[in-house]
């Protein structure tokens, strides 16, 4: 769409992944059916001319329909995509240079040496073997280790978040708006599952090379189950050709907990019907004593959760069944009482509340929490277990675009069928449950007021500038982030970047070391008085070569990091030592064992933003979005780290903009 397909995080894609356009253009319709003359005939009945369709025509039609249905987005059968490959990429150490100095740096070299010649070809081996009995070798081991394993709590440490971008055009911030708004939202909402229901998103594509759909069965009636050791992942969602999926909503407001059937008669319920449910249980919760707030809950640590569930459970039968309606619901709806303030160049308030808000009204283990606010903002918060940021990022923009194409209002009837109300979901609880909720809520709070967020729009110019100048608008802010990072804190900062692996199957990410020798060096120029003009300018783009070639090598299944995870995987499950490359400081050093400083992801060129916490207590978590006039950026750190401060990096990263553009415009005067 843009040019920049093969670079990005899966943001850029053909019209075909476009599922409210409708797969194959108008254009390449009609050029199949202009293949064939079509002979045209006087109606005897109307008097006007009609066409008669010659018999290429008619194979021409069907054939489009065949190619059509192909290119659905066929999530139950998925085979289009090939084998994640186990790739030993020989240069990966290079990426340590930025953090070492020269003896650190031959040892390092040394260790690695040994490595390859020695346990490291053996457990190389080993992890062919296992890819080839799977066709993706890396999927359970990353599920497991990046997410089921992890015992912190997950509701602030792993969850994304992000302010839906509808406050841009028909839904400003507006007081008493809150259910009928989120009754259409919900709408919307329904319809996109539905798509999938029927297999018609059609499937997303870097240019004509399709990607694996799988984590799009995730998005809807999926939920996180804790575990004493390991969590696990429950999804419910079924397409019609599979059979029967759960079709209802959990809704939380003021710690209690309703379900209501989207689904009546065989059809969804409309927007006024569903305004109808959520002003009973508006009212209701209002008029009422606030429930227990069960779903705080999900915001502890993963092993007392674990454990405070099977105590609930024993408590009474009802509560698993209830439980389980939670988690088997289509999405769960929030509604909150607060108001943030938000305008379309500070996201920063709402940002804060989505991620840290109230974790009464939120189910943390849920894949799609829809967030409502009291003036008519809306969010959403999600588990990071089932998806990558680009699934909701996707139905964001469907739902975006839907509401700019309706002017944010219903249009249909406004009759309102007689539909049983919500149930409301009573849990039975004693004084030792009680003491688990309030334990919950005073860590959640307690972490969760440490955390500092910043979302603000630089508004200067965006990728049709960089685009102009030749320079890919990922890679602008990538290079931007460094600069900035080095003039505050006046030393490399490890980096890693989201690359989606999405051409394999079942892929999901892999990680781009964005700190490379070539961006310390450019960074280095650019802090010496020194330096000329032209030389700061040579070493920008070598870096900007360097990271464009990482991130197509690394979306290629040519990264490193992943497979540095399988060998040592292999070795734990071997009961092996920890070979001495997985020790070495400059292991950790440069990011390694999940240990990188900034952690960022693009999320698109839309106009959905999101958020993540930081990876390390002293570092920074860094999402971002393009568009042709402007970069908003969202950067997280924790306050009790006197190190690092999100607001004044932003400023340095902003900054970094206007001094690479006027590097470009000035260096060949």
């Amino acid at each position: 769409m843009f040019g920049w397909s093969c670079l990005s995080l899966g943001g850029l894609l053909s019209v075909q992944s476009c599922p409210w356009v409708g797969g194959r253009s108008l254009r390449s319709r009609r050029r199949l059916l202009l293949l064939e003359p079509s002979v045209e005939r006087l109606s005897p009945a109307t008097g006007r001319r009609h066409r008669i369709p010659g018999h290429r025509d008619v194979l021409c039609i069907l054939w489009t329909c065949l190619m059509e249905r192909i290119a659905r987005l066929v999530i139950s059968k998925q085979n289009c995509c090939s084998r994640l490959p186990a790739v030993l990429n020989s240069s990966s150490w290079c990426t340590v240079k930025p953090f070492a100095n020269e003896e650190e740096y031959k040892k390092t070299e040394e260790i690695v040496r040994k490595f390859k010649n020695g346990i490291g070809g053996e457990l190389h081996q080993k992890l062919l073997e296992r890819a080839k009995g799977k066709r993706n070798w890396l999927e359970e081991w990353w599920l497991n280790v990046a997410y089921l394993d992890v015992r912190m709590p997950s509701q602030l440490n792993v969850n994304f978040a992000g302010p839906a971008p509808y406050i841009e055009h028909y839904w400003p911030p507006k007081e008493g708006t809150q259910l009928e708004r989120g009754s259409i939202n919900l709408w919307h909402n329904l319809n996109y599952w539905q798509l999938l229901r029927k297999e018609k998103v059609p499937v997303h594509k870097v240019g004509n090379t399709p990607l694996d759909m799988s984590q799009f069965r995730m998005l809807f009636s999926t939920c996180k189950v804790p575990g004493i050791t390991r969590d696990s992942v429950m999804s419910y969602f079924r397409t019609e050709s599979e059979g029967h999926t759960p079709s209802h909503i959990a809704v939380l407001c003021r710690g209690r907990v309703f379900v209501f059937d989207a689904i009546q008669e065989g059809c969804l319920i409309t927007p006024p019907e569903i305004l109808r449910q959520l002003t009973y249980i508006h009212q209701k919760c209002h008029s009422e004593p606030d429930g227990p707030g069960i779903a705080a809950l999900t915001s502890e640590e993963r092993t007392r959760w674990a454990k405070a569930r099977e105590y609930l459970v024993s408590l009474d039968p009802e509560n698993l069944t209830m439980l389980e309606k939670i988690q088997s619901s289509l999405l769960v709806y929030s509604i909150e009482d607060g108001s943030p303030h938000v305008t379309p160049e500070d996201y920063s308030q709402v940002t804060t509340m989505l991620l840290t808000g109230d974790p009464t009204v939120r189910w943390g283990d849920k894949s799609y929490n829809l967030i409502s606010f009291a003036n008519g903002v809306f969010g959403c918060n999600c588990d990071h277990a089932p998806y990558d940021a680009m699934i909701i990022v996707n139905i964001s923009h469907y739902i975006d675009e839907k509401i700019l194409e309706n002017e944010g209002r219903w249009k249909g009837s406004e009759n309102v069928r007689d539909i049983p109300l919500p149930e409301e979901l009573i849990f039975t609880v004693d004084e030792k449950v009680l003491d688990d909720i309030n334990q919950a809520k005073a860590q959640y709070l307690k972490q969760a007021s440490d955390l500092q967020i910043f979302v603000y729009a630089f508004t200067s110019f965006g990728k049709k500038l960089t685009k102009k100048m030749r320079l890919h608008p990922d890679t602008f802010v990538q290079l931007a982030l460094q600069l900035a990072y080095y003039r505050l804190h006046g030393c490399p900062g490890c980096c890693y970047e989201t690359a989606m692996t999405r051409y394999f199957y079942h892929g999901r990410t892999e990680t781009v070391r964005s700190c490379t020798v070539e961006a310390v060096r450019w960074c280095q120029s650019m802090q010496n008085p020194y330096a000329s003009l032209l030389e700061r300018q040579q070493k920008m783009l070598q870096a900007f070569a360097k990271h464009n070639k990482m991130m197509k090598d690394c979306s290629t299944g040519k990264g490193f990091d992943r497979h540095l995870l399988g060998l040592s995987l292999i070795a734990k499950e071997e009961g092996l030592p920890i070979p001495e490359l997985f020790t070495d400081p400059l292991f950790s050093k440069s990011g390694g064992g999940g240990n990188f400083v900034l952690s960022t992801s693009l999320i698109g060129y839309f106009r959905i933003q999101g958020v993540v916490a930081p990876m390390v207590h002293n570092g920074y978590g860094f999402f971002y979005h393009i568009r042709d006039n402007r970069f908003v950026v969202a950067c997280t750190a924790w306050k009790s780290c006197p190190e690092t401060d999100a607001e004044k990096l932003i400023e340095q990263i902003f900054h970094a903009f206007h001094d690479m553009i006027q590097l470009m415009n000035t260096a060949h005067l």
